[in-house]
């Protein structure tokens, strides 16, 4: 399977975000790609109003996300928001293409390192899969990164593969820790770990300040016995990576974590 990353950066401008994904997925068609993952909060960045820009499943963002997968011919996985609980909203990740409309709720919200995504986002509660050419996929969306019970279930669901889209929060040790937990979680599910992130703003001369998460780049494909096989730098790129999917079924023969496990 040939899949792309387009780790990009999103801004304040929904429809220039359409732009963004339309011109990636199309370039990721180009090179054989036959789907493509964005980051979370591709439909708007983070640190902005966020219920200002939420939308229906059936609004015209994701409308129009659809429509792309189908004039491009292709899968697209993009993060928006919709509308939550008490004027919150749901951090969504939207997968739209041939034979698949599903989405995603983000389950476990950042709390953490001095972000409070719980104050403006309504958690999920389920976890979801779909078929891609015969596969099933996984869906995570940043912080679910650090949660290996959520990979775990989608391999015990018939997940081969894991995709997180994500904004990764900055700070020290941030980047180490994304590339490790993907090497983790590709470890605990012997699932192929695909994870994309927004690219550093500051490699666009973008000031970063604040909390908000924005993103650190380094996107990266992880096997299922949690080898690198390919990452990005900091700046915005596509990356476009084949993925040899008898390696999984080689994997839980040579580590079987899976079966092995006991519940406790």
């Amino acid at each position: 399977m040939r899949i792309a990353l387009a780790q990009v950066l999103s801004t304040a401008d929904p429809t220039r975000n359409l732009v963004t994904i339309r011109d990636h997925a199309r370039q990721a068609k180009e090179a054989g790609a036959t789907l493509v993952v964005f980051p979370e909060a591709m439909q708007v960045s983070f640190g902005h109003p966020l219920a200002d820009f939420a939308q229906r499943l059936d609004g015209p963002w994701a409308t129009l996300v659809r429509q792309q997968a189908r004039d491009i011919g292709i899968t697209i996985a993009a993060g928006m928001f919709t509308p939550g609980q008490e004027g919150r909203v749901r951090n969504t990740l939207l997968v739209a293409g041939a034979g698949v409309d599903t989405h995603y709720d983000k389950i476990h919200l950042y709390d953490a390192f001095g972000f409070s995504e719980s104050d403006t986002v309504t958690a999920g509660s389920t976890p979801v899969q779909f078929e891609h050419e015969g596969t099933v996929i996984g869906l995570a969306t940043c912080y679910d990164l650090r949660f290996p019970q959520l990979f775990v279930h989608h391999a015990r669901a018939g997940a081969a593969i894991n995709i997180v889209s994500a904004s990764w929060g900055q700070g020290e040790g941030k980047a180490d820790q994304w590339t490790t937990l993907a090497q983790a979680r590709a470890l605990d599910s012997t699932t192929f770990v695909v994870a994309v992130d927004q690219a550093d703003p500051a490699s666009v001369g973008r000031k970063v300040s604040g909390t908000a998460p924005l993103g650190v780049g380094h996107s990266v494909v992880v096997d299922p016995m949690g080898r690198i096989i390919a990452q990005a730098g900091i700046d915005p790129q596509l990356l476009v990576v084949d993925l040899d999917l008898d390696q999984v079924a080689h994997a839980r023969k040579q580590l079987p974590v899976l079966a092995n496990a006991v519940d406790l």
